[in-house]
């Protein structure tokens, strides 16, 4: 399937039906009165999250949703039937936003999330609603309101705890087949990666987290030149960032660390918030570095870089040096996910607020 992440579409929710001015008509019943029925509500649109879903290529040829109408009120008391809501399943990960506005209407974090992307109009009233001690034959009646449209972006990023950066052939590929149920295509030319790849790392029984795979980034990449902008929103939900560089380039004139220095760069001329997020050091392919001359090779790359983050050197081809990485990382996402928690309980014990009665804290007077 064809991994698509943007997608632009028109939603259009229902017109409520109309009222109705009938007047009952019945042998032997003189003065029946007003029986005019109200008219039905329109249809909505709604969005829901499944995460059995991964990509936004069905809203890429699919441009128009439109629910029902309402049916129109009718005499003898009958009301129009309201019209059918339509459900649009997206993946989660989805945010939805109107194109016009740029405002956020909803962002699809959870399975099985619903949001109402357009509201059905009312159904309008029958003269029955009119009807008084002093208006016994009431011939007002109200029109159905018009339904909610509005054209709306849909942008996907994608729901990982990992992400991973690095130039292309640095063996971010080689690294998540190693260490995950991920299998993305591998070949010794740059850019075989072409769409974000999801990898679930398994380190112990219930122990996991999941890692995300873009394709790699050069120089220029904010400005957009190659693949690599064009998925750097996948990693703005990350917890951490793992900076893979190949350190035994097969070109001898290739500096590891002007191509680190190069990612770094793109990152905070993509966004600040991604360049500030926690990243570590990975130095990759160390199986291709004589033995005797690593650790020299390691402390000149960490020195010239001026690196003083957490330094991991891996193997992915032999996963060499993997598994205490993946180790690594999940004690950081738990000790992350305690943090938060305890955050939380502590806001909680906070005397400073109250539940208002409403499920909200409000500031104690």
């Amino acid at each position: 399937m064809k991994f698509i992440d943007e997608a632009r579409i028109e939603v259009v929710a229902g017109n409520g039906g109309n009222g109705s001015a009938s007047f009952r008509r019945e042998k032997f019943v003189p003065f029946g009165g007003p029986d005019g029925g109200d008219g039905g509500r329109g249809g909505s649109v709604f969005a829901v999250a499944d995460r059995n879903i991964n990509t936004l290529v069905d809203y890429r040829y699919a441009k128009k949703h439109q629910a029902r109408n309402g049916e129109n009120g009718h005499g003898s008391d009958c009301y129009g039937k309201g019209g059918d809501d339509i459900t649009l399943r997206m993946p989660v990960g989805t945010i939805v936003s109107d194109l016009e506005t740029g405002e956020v209407i909803a962002d699809l974090t959870e399975h099985g999330q619903v949001v109402q992307l357009a509201k059905g109009g009312a159904g309008g009233l029958g003269n029955l609603h009119f009807k008084s001690s002093t208006n016994r034959a009431p011939r007002q009646k109200t029109d159905g309101k018009p339904g909610e449209q509005r054209m709306l972006k849909l942008e996907l990023k994608v729901l990982a705890d990992v992400g991973l950066l690095g130039m292309p052939n640095a063996g971010k590929s080689t690294f998540i087949t190693a260490v995950s149920n991920a299998r993305p295509k591998i070949a010794d030319y740059p850019f075989t990666t072409l769409h974000p790849n999801l990898g679930v790392v398994r380190v112990g029984a219930g122990k996991s987290f999941v890692i995300a795979d873009i394709p790699g980034l050069i120089e220029g990449a904010a400005e957009g030149a190659g693949l690599g902008h064009r998925f750097l929103r996948h990693l703005q939900r990350t917890g951490v960032l793992l900076h893979l560089v190949d350190l035994a380039p097969f070109d001898d004139s290739v500096d590891p660390v002007a191509e680190a220095r190069a990612i770094v760069n793109e990152l905070r001329k993509y966004d600040q918030a991604l360049y500030e997020k926690p990243r570590w050091l990975v130095l990759n392919k160390l199986d291709m570095v004589p033995e005797a001359e690593r650790a020299a090779r390691v402390a000149d790359f960490v020195e010239r870089f001026d690196w003083h983050g957490p330094v991991f050197e891996i193997s992915a081809l032999t996963r060499a040096g993997c598994d205490l990485l993946c180790y690594a990382i999940y004690d950081y996402l738990a000790s992350q996910r305690h943090a938060e928690h305890d955050a939380i309980e502590d806001a909680a014990r906070d005397p400073r607020f109250r539940d208002n009665g409403q499920g909200e804290a409000d500031p104690a007077e």
